[in-house]
């Protein structure tokens, strides 16, 4: 049972046009992708061919960058009754742009969502600025907490127009960490390209939290986290695709089986970690 722990399956047409050209501009096959994000059986083909048997899907409220409203939780909701055995949805509630923060997370329970994406570049804080007065971040980790749905954290870089990049590193997870012990927080792309060391250190230093590989060639993973077999209980597989400068899902998963892995390893990353946050 592969998963893919990070693909972006998202309403096209909110995107804002500075974010949609970089998007056009990386992918020739962008109008396949956005048939895609319109079809939910032509994308579960592609799933098939590309070797997935599971896939998260990544949504969140980001206005200001990207252009998506809360209205991304409705949609990835509604895309994947196609098939919500294989399809995992990921919705977002933004701490500045909510002013009933614990109405609109347990609205974004009842949709069904299984994660809450936190994307500090793109939604500009620090994810642990509930100690610096933004309660409603720590409302949304509270509620997401209570539930028993883990929260992922967007760590490393963003090449998208009006990105903060301070806001990026993981360091300031290890508050959250702390705080919210019962929460399962992910990693996403592992601090890429320069914190990678600081996200390795968190995922050994805390119970609750995760490394997700998506968004780092696999080519260059060991180099980045050459002790990568000590973590592999709590790393999971992902590609970040169709993001700029992320290759097929298939060649993705390709590069990544041909690493010096051991079999246990590998079986751990590609399936075991991903079961034990979203069972069958």
């Amino acid at each position: 049972m592969i998963t893919d722990c990070h693909i972006h399956i998202q309403p096209v047409e909110m995107f804002k046009p500075e974010a949609l050209a970089i998007m056009k501009k990386k992918r020739a096959n962008f109008e396949q992708i956005a048939e895609f994000c319109r079809s939910p059986r032509k994308f579960l083909q592609h799933l098939d061919s590309s070797g997935i048997d599971r896939a998260v899907l990544i949504n969140y409220v980001a206005p200001e960058v990207i252009g998506f409203t809360p209205a991304v939780n409705e949609f990835i909701a509604n895309y994947v009754k196609e098939d919500p055995k294989r399809l995992i949805p990921c919705g977002s509630v933004d701490p500045r742009h909510s002013s009933e923060v614990e109405r609109d997370m347990e609205h974004v329970v009842r949709l069904g969502i299984r994660m809450i994406k936190v994307h500090p570049p793109h939604q500009l804080l620090y994810p642990n600025d509930y100690l610096n007065g933004v309660k409603e971040l720590e409302i949304i980790y509270r509620v997401a907490e209570k539930h028993g749905i883990p929260i992922m954290v967007h760590t490393g870089t963003s090449i998208f127009p009006g990105a903060r990049n301070k806001f990026g590193d993981p360091i300031y997870v290890d508050d959250v960490a702390v705080d919210f012990p019962k929460l399962k927080i992910l990693l996403a792309h592992g601090g890429r390209p320069l914190w990678m060391q600081t996200a390795f250190f968190l995922v050994r230093r805390h119970p609750n939290v995760y490394l997700d590989i998506s968004g780092i060639p696999p080519k260059t993973l060991l180099k980045y986290f050459p002790r990568l077999e000590e973590i592999a209980a709590k790393t999971l597989f992902g590609t970040d695709w169709p993001g700029p400068g992320v290759p097929e899902i298939l060649q993705n998963l390709e590069d990544f089986r041909s690493l010096p892995l051991s079999d246990h390893a590998r079986q751990q990353i590609l399936s075991k970690t991903a079961l034990s946050i979203w069972p069958e």
